[in-house]
């Protein structure tokens, strides 16, 4: 239920994403709205396991890099893993497009804004 309810607010984050900056935009296989949402749920889906796949073994293997440059690096490390969400997803045939590096960074620190605001308000009580 948690792993739904992630996926449903990063989605929703993306979205907000693609209004807000220029360079990052979702493409989906058919211009319906049914297709669009399942769209902005499957690039969700796929960037959720990614960042819990790849960006978790980054964030272990470059910990001195975190320590050093003091959690600046995340800012690169986070763009990369949207940079990989949207190459994963247009191999599919739909999805994440990022026209660059720099959007990817930009579009990741957006996203990440945006999904830690609407988890502050969605986020399940305790007990």
């Amino acid at each position: 239920m948690r792993f739904i309810l992630r996926v449903i607010v990063v989605a929703l984050a993306l979205w907000l994403t693609t209004f807000i900056v220029a360079g990052v935009s979702v493409v989906p296989w058919e211009q319906t709205t049914v297709a669009t949402v399942l769209t902005y749920l499957l690039v969700a889906a796929i960037f959720g396991i990614v960042n819990a796949i790849v960006g978790g073994f980054i964030r272990i293997v470059a910990f001195p890099v975190y320590v050093i440059t003091l959690g600046l690096i995340s800012f690169i490390v986070n763009g990369l893993l949207l940079l990989l969400v949207a190459w994963i997803s247009t191999q599919i045939g739909f999805g994440l497009q990022v026209e660059s590096f720099w959007w990817g960074v930009l579009g990741a620190l957006v996203l990440g804004l945006i999904s830690w605001l609407i988890g502050l308000i969605v986020r399940p009580s305790k007990g």
